[in-house]
């Protein structure tokens, strides 16, 4: 049995996952991705994760803000942290580096902009994991 944190990344496109993968991968994280949104859903129900990066542009439109109002929906997902790593900024009614601009718009832990700097995001990753523990105590 592995003691290593697991780590779900949804976006659909294979280049970017790969990339963003390996930087996780490099720092010891469990990683599995998914390249559709149907898919990264049923990963979610399917899987123990103790974190979800996620993508809001897939698909037919922006399928990453349903999947994280289905995640606030159900008690047993709704506490996994989520960092939104997009390419999109105002067109979603976010002002960076991350608070909504209407609160009930979607609800989040941490946003990222396209492309990633790989300090950064192993830094928000780490700090939202040890934001999770430190919740549960």
């Amino acid at each position: 049995m592995t003691d290593k944190v697991r780590l779900l990344i949804i976006d659909d496109d294979p280049d970017y996952t790969d990339g963003i993968k390996a930087i996780l991968e490099s720092a010891d994280y469990e990683v599995d991705s998914a390249l559709d949104p149907d898919e990264g859903l049923e990963a979610l129900k399917s899987g123990q994760y103790d974190l979800l990066l996620l993508d809001i542009m897939m698909g037919r439109g922006a399928e990453g803000i349903e999947i994280a109002r289905q995640m606030g929906k159900d008690p047993e997902l709704r506490a996994m942290p989520v960092l939104i790593i997009t390419g999109i900024r105002e067109q979603m009614a976010y002002l960076f580096p991350g608070q909504p601009v209407h609160p009930r718009f979607v609800d989040v832990d941490e946003m990222m902009e396209k492309p990633v700097n790989p300090e950064l995001l192993l830094e928000k990753v780490r700090t939202l994991l040890e934001r999770a523990e430190a919740s549960k105590d």
